[in-house]
């Protein structure tokens, strides 16, 4: 795994699923906060039609916080809304993924369990939304053809 793949496991994880899997880690190191949780807006940018002209499209509420493990690891985190709970839990396992002695054991125990939890929730609602796809066609009549 990447970094920048652990981040987005960690970021679009449910606060409920991160919880729980915070829970079943066999050690969670002593860490100290160095930053937040501290909560602002961001402005999200689009494009029209996905590779047109940026626009501004609006502001969204996002919470980041940044710890140091006992070990000297510091690690990151920023998630959408302003649960600081899990902004600090998604920062203690980017610092021990960080680390090797514990990167294994995080990205097996932890990280995979979750995006096996967000790939089954992207599976249901591609299914969902494939269930409501209308197919247009259009026919030719007798004298035009």
């Amino acid at each position: 795994m990447q970094r920048r793949e652990v981040m987005g496991i960690l970021a679009s994880a449910d606060a409920a699923d991160l919880a729980t899997a915070f829970e079943h880690l066999e050690h969670v190191p002593a860490h100290r906060v160095l930053r937040g949780p501290e909560s602002g807006l961001v402005m999200v940018r689009g494009r029209a039609g996905g590779g047109g002209a940026p626009f501004n499209l609006g502001e969204v509420t996002v919470t980041r916080a940044s710890v140091r493990l006992e070990s000297g690891a510091v690690g990151h985190a920023y998630c959408l809304g302003t649960d600081g709970v899990k902004v600090v839990r998604a920062a203690v396992v980017d610092a021990m993924w960080q680390e090797d002695a514990t990167r294994g054991r995080v990205e097996r125990d932890y990280l995979k369990p979750l995006r096996a939890i967000q790939d089954a929730a992207d599976r249901q609602l591609h299914e969902e939304t494939a269930a409501t796809q209308v197919d247009f066609f259009t026919m030719v009549r007798g004298e035009d053809a």
